[in-house]
């Protein structure tokens, strides 16, 4: 529909193993109005279930700014995990040149940290972000946003992005990883011609 009628759809995802297996569904909840008046900066809230449908954990995104002329306004999401129960927090940090996150725990400390690309129009390649450790000196993970050829990448909004944290990465952090790759979608890979 995006492609033949300019009409944004909620946004419906599958979230799979390294096998290729699906694992959960994830289904974003917004209005109409928000998704064509604020399209990437729109708030929302996106729910993910396992296949027997119940609902394992959900991803909330007030309206922020998306813009590095107003550091007192960025992105922020919080994941719930099961809903109702906090797991922990992506906050979006001042940069003048870099994406830059903070991932953090039920009680808002810092635990990691995501830095992306200068660029991340990613032309015929991946792009990567990279998970550090919060000294940012040593890189522990990453999540792409993987090519997926030009004409998916002009025509649709479709998109495969893939998440390598470590295994031992306590489970409510791997959450709150899975809430990180949704707000970086939207932020900087929602509009179609992203990848030219």
């Amino acid at each position: 529909l995006l492609a033949i009628l300019g009409t944004e759809t909620s946004s419906k995802y599958e979230i799979k193993n390294p096998l290729g297996q699906r694992v959960y569904f994830a289904v974003e909840e917004n209005g109409c109005f928000d998704r064509r008046l604020c399209s990437p900066l729109r708030p929302f809230t996106i729910r993910i279930a396992d296949n027997a449908g119940r609902e394992v954990i959900r991803v909330i995104r007030p309206l922020r700014c998306n813009s590095c002329c107003f550091p007192c306004f960025l992105q922020q999401l919080e994941v719930q995990s099961p809903p109702g129960t906090i797991a922990g927090y992506v906050v979006q940090n001042w940069d003048p040149f870099l994406p830059k996150f903070t991932i953090q725990n039920e009680s808002k400390e810092d635990v990691l940290k995501i830095i992306g690309p200068y660029a991340t129009c990613g032309c015929f390649e991946d792009v990567d972000f990279e998970v550090k450790a919060l000294n940012e000196m040593t890189t522990i993970g990453k999540i792409s946003k993987y090519w997926s050829g030009f004409v998916n990448n002009v025509f649709t909004n479709t998109a495969n992005f893939g998440i390598q944290v470590p295994v031992d990465l306590d489970v409510r952090i791997k959450a709150v990883m899975i809430g990180a790759c949704f707000l970086i979608d939207l932020m900087f890979f929602e509009n179609s011609l992203d990848g030219l």
